[in-house]
């Protein structure tokens, strides 16, 4: 059987997280969850996901800086991230931060539940 595929979630709004975190692992996914952004390159060493879920509000360097750490580090440029925000410039933030995808705050769990499958099926 093969491992499962594992998303690491930067959020730290701690309802989101357990929403987010109980349709994941419903669909089969495991779920790492951090409530801060300043260790991102420590994270991600040892969760070792294959999709991160990042909010733009996340505390100490926020998601922007967060996502353009890891997408300039080679060990991880190639790990899909998927900015979550309320904004509604949450597209070009997203694009500022370079990352693959957004999904906008409130979603719906289809749309969270999709996003991730296109990523990570």
């Amino acid at each position: 059987m093969s491992k499962a595929k594992t998303v690491l979630i930067f959020e730290d709004d701690t309802i989101i997280l357990e929403v987010i975190t109980v349709v994941l692992t419903d669909l089969g996914f495991d779920v790492e969850v951090s409530e801060t952004s300043h260790d991102i390159i420590q994270k991600v060493e040892s969760a070792e996901p294959d999709l991160i879920l990042m909010d733009n509000w996340i505390p100490n360097i926020g998601g922007v800086e967060a996502t353009r750490l890891l997408k300039s580090d080679k060990r991880f440029s190639h790990i899909p991230v998927i900015y979550v925000s309320a904004n509604n410039d949450i597209q070009s933030l997203a694009d500022r931060a370079g990352a693959d995808d957004f999904l906008s705050k409130p979603f719906d769990l289809e749309d969270l539940e999709n996003i991730v499958n296109k990523y990570i099926a």
